[in-house]
């Protein structure tokens, strides 16, 4: 499955997706919030930095160009510098913003959070603005988003609606939307505005509430799987949708086609730092697997992915395909080796520090892998969770005048060899006569080398330091290295 899984994910490549929405700009203003003003008993905040991101369908839209989708974008902004704002961080996101329309009637969503800061590091939201109208659009103005849409659906295999209730996706344009989509047979994937009744819906493929979302579209008494798995022909019926993909954070996910009995995707435990960009993150990679030729349950398998990824996170910031790739390597993909490319490697890595892992490195030709290797990095393994050991290349090896013969052994041997070794997580084969880019690039907390190395200055040092990790020596096997054992068997011939 897992393969599977990958091989969908690497399908991502500018397949166009039609995303109709609200378009929210999301600010942040953090501060310290270490005192309570004498005047009321609030946090005082003593403003260090703001922050602007894209929320609601601008989210979604930032997900799929991330997961490397074509985004056509099709919204309304105020005419204002929020919707200056919201266009711009679009465009560097690479959306497109033709279909994003200015309208001087109404402002931008603006959702304005004020986050303290504890000891600088733990971020709590203390309180959020909003600055909104919600009422329909305008004759006129639905219209124009109308043309806009029919002339996209005719370059795209799947439609988004992505509603916040604010106004865009009223019940006769979500009509006019669904409908002009299925005469045009595409599928409609629609993240509900939390809604009692969700009729206008009806005719779209499928719908992604949460739990709560669930319950009020449903009525069922609880947010149990249970009860939700009960009361899905109901919430089909109900809403005139083909599926509904039920959101259950830690849980995974509940999957409810017509006429089959509704199936549990588990997922696994997560560290839920902030549930906000969730359904964004979801709605995103159900549109971009489809788009792809992923049937719904695999579709759904990577939703678990996405959103997962994203509640340990803070606020809305778009999951990457190497993020996804990394998470999917991580979950034990059958077939997958030890050795990684460089970029495959720092994306897993990143994910695993975030994680609280630490993570060892250290490097070496490793020509003939002898007991002095094998000790070295059982040593190394005890100061981590995570052992990288980089592998010069042959051309690397030849640059470091051991001899016009070495490597004896063919580099994607000596890597094969070391990721056999049960103390040893990822192989990075490197081509520069040292370490330094690979340090770089993967940034880990412990760099080991050789106890050989104290005066000659170890490479990486500084960046690893600079970025709070440590350099540690360690003792060698005396009399044991590579060299000697080369020279022995050319004294016996």
């Amino acid at each position: 499955m897992y393969s599977r899984l990958i091989e969908i994910v690497n399908s991502f490549s500018r397949q166009p997706i039609l995303l109709v929405g609200d378009l929210i700009l999301d600010r942040y203003v953090y501060g310290d919030a270490d005192r309570i003003s004498p005047e009321a008993p609030v946090p005082v905040l003593r403003k260090r930095h703001d922050e602007d991101r894209v929320g609601g369908a601008g989210s979604v839209a930032a997900n799929l160009a991330e997961l490397g989708m074509e985004v056509i974008c099709c919204g309304a902004v105020g005419l204002d510098d929020a919707g200056h704002r919201v266009r711009a961080l679009l465009e560097s996101q690479g959306v497109s913003t033709r279909g994003v329309l200015s309208l001087a009637d109404r402002p931008t969503t603006t959702k304005t959070r004020f986050v303290g800061l504890a000891q600088h590091r733990h971020r709590q939201q203390l309180i959020r603005v909003d600055e909104e109208v919600t009422r329909p659009l305008s004759e006129t103005d639905a219209d124009r988003c109308i043309e806009m849409v029919i002339r996209a659906l005719k370059k795209v295999s799947v439609v988004c609606l992505e509603d916040y209730d604010k106004g865009l996706l009223s019940e006769q344009m979500c009509r006019r939307i669904i409908d002009a989509a299925t005469a045009a047979g595409k599928e409609v994937l629609v993240d509900p505005a939390r809604l009692r009744d969700c009729g206008k819906y009806r005719g779209a493929t499928i719908l992604t509430p949460n739990r709560s979302e669930f319950q009020l579209i449903s009525g069922c008494p609880d947010t149990t799987v249970e009860s939700i798995a009960a009361h899905v022909e109901v919430a089909l019926e109900r809403c005139g949708v083909s599926a509904i993909l039920v959101t259950l954070d830690r849980e995974g996910c509940l999957l409810g086609i017509r006429g089959r009995t509704p199936q549990l995707i588990p997922t696994r435990p997560r560290s839920v730092y902030d549930n906000t960009g969730a359904g964004d993150a979801v709605l995103a990679m159900l549109a971009a697997a489809r788009a792809c030729g992923a049937d719904w349950e695999e579709a759904a398998r990577l939703t678990n992915v996405a959103g997962g990824l994203e509640v340990e996170k803070f606020g809305c910031v778009p999951i990457t395909r190497d993020e996804v790739l990394a998470e999917l390597r991580l979950a034990g993909a059958p077939g997958e080796t030890k050795i990684r490319s460089l970029n495959d490697l720092a994306a897993e890595l990143s994910l695993r520090k975030s994680r609280g892992q630490t993570v060892v490195f250290t490097n070496g030709c490793y020509d003939i892998v002898h007991a002095g290797h094998v000790r070295f990095l059982n040593q190394c393994r005890a100061l981590g969770n995570v052992v990288v050991v980089g592998v010069n290349s042959d051309a690397s090896v030849r640059q470091q005048g051991k001899g016009s013969d070495r490597p004896i052994v063919p580099q994607d041997q000596r890597a094969e060899v070391i990721a056999a070794l049960q103390s040893v997580d990822y192989v990075v084969i490197f081509d520069e006569p040292t370490p330094a880019k690979v340090i770089e690039r993967l940034s880990p907390d412990v760099l080991v080398k050789g106890e050989d190395w104290t005066h000659k200055g170890v490479v990486g040092r500084e960046h690893v330091e600079a970025n709070g990790g440590r350099v540690v020596l360690l003792p060698l096997l005396e009399g044991v290295s590579t060299t000697a054992i080369v020279n022995r068997i050319r004294g016996t011939r």
